[in-house]
């Protein structure tokens, strides 16, 4: 069993997703990612014979999968995963696990990444995209800044996404191989807050925080954080910013194969020789 906090209420986030469905889902965040998936895997000069698309939101990754011809089995998604923290994946069983706005919301990243590595088989590929830390630091601000002046003090109301340093040691901790993570900020424009609350609704992203405030959020501190919201954050033709910060993950099950770094004392060329710089000794001063 895992040993870290629970931040997250899981049953809330497929309650929330059920009602985005309903609601008729606003897909242009994921259908966007989804589609840069594919580019980043075009990059990648193999095929992949069998792949999990670990509980992405839609169907978008696996429609793209399809189109790409990348993978010859493409197994998975949020229907089929009931629980991306504890994943049914036999060991080294895949050659490609594949998420889009699904990690972002698993209370133990770090046990769900070591399962995704163990899946995989040698030379395996792991590629996902997650929300980042800067994701809504708008929206944040203004409800921070309204709960405080009318309510005297302050709930938590958006998750506390992983920083991009973070989800780089989280990769090589759970034992993947030349990890890389990169960031893109995308900035969406809405009319109001009230815009890009219904859009959080329908993409099923609503707070499902385990500490958050249980009582009904006051009207009057609504109204006043979407007048800081549009105070500070406006355009200048009146439409308000909100940021999405996409961090992208990529490692690869250990293999003989990859590349490694060379051990401290094997290289072959002297630094100072690379670079045509004179080398000096220890205890030795530089002349002026």
């Amino acid at each position: 069993m895992s040993s870290n906090p629970a931040i997250f209420d899981r049953k809330l986030l497929r309650l929330r997703q059920a009602r985005a469905q309903a609601l008729g889902p606003e897909t242009f965040l994921i259908d966007r990612i989804a589609e840069e998936l594919g580019e980043r895997l075009s990059a990648v000069l193999r095929q992949f014979d069998r792949a999990a698309d670990v509980s992405t939101p839609t169907d978008a990754v696996r429609r793209v999968l399809a189109a790409s011809g990348k993978a010859a089995t493409v197994i998975g998604g949020v229907d089929a995963i009931s629980d991306e923290e504890v994943l049914s994946f036999a060991e080294s069983s895949l050659d490609l696990a594949v998420s889009a706005l699904a990690l972002q919301f698993v209370n133990d990243l770090p046990g769900t990444l070591i399962q995704i590595r163990r899946a995989l088989k040698p030379d395996g590929l792991l590629l996902a995209a997650l929300l980042g830390g800067d994701t809504l630091i708008e929206l944040r601000e203004a409800f921070a800044e309204a709960e405080a002046e009318i309510e005297g003090g302050i709930s938590p109301r958006v998750a506390p996404f992983a920083d991009v340093r973070v989800l780089g040691a989280l990769l090589q901790r759970a034992g993947f191989a030349l990890p890389v993570v990169d960031s893109d900020r995308l900035t969406v424009r809405y009319d109001s807050a009230f815009d890009l609350m219904k859009d959080l609704r329908r993409m099923g992203a609503t707070n499902i925080l385990l500490e958050r405030r249980r009582s009904p959020l006051k009207r009057a501190t609504l109204a006043k954080m979407a007048e800081i919201y549009a105070k500070r954050f406006a355009d200048i033709d009146g439409r308000l910013r909100a940021t999405f910060e996409v961090v992208w993950l990529s490692g690869w099950a250990p293999h003989d194969s990859q590349q490694r770094p060379l051990k401290p004392g094997t290289a072959t060329q002297r630094l100072a020789d690379a670079l045509g710089s004179k080398e000096i000794s220890t205890g030795e001063k530089a002349g002026k």
